[in-house]
């Protein structure tokens, strides 16, 4: 599952892209921020159902 993420994350930030063009910074830190927002949304969840917090 872990390899899979990697992969389509990987793949969302080459897609369309030439050798020319420089990397897309506001897609690279939309892409990231949205990742770290939903592993902390499951990590609050986990918690929650776990009763550790």
């Amino acid at each position: 599952m872990r390899r899979f993420a990697l992969k389509a994350l990987f793949t969302l930030l080459t897609l369309n892209r030439d050798d020319d063009d420089p990397p897309r910074w506001d897609r690279i830190i939309l892409i990231g921020s949205t990742v770290v927002t939903i592993g902390l949304v499951g990590l609050y969840a986990y918690g929650k159902a776990t009763g550790r917090w």
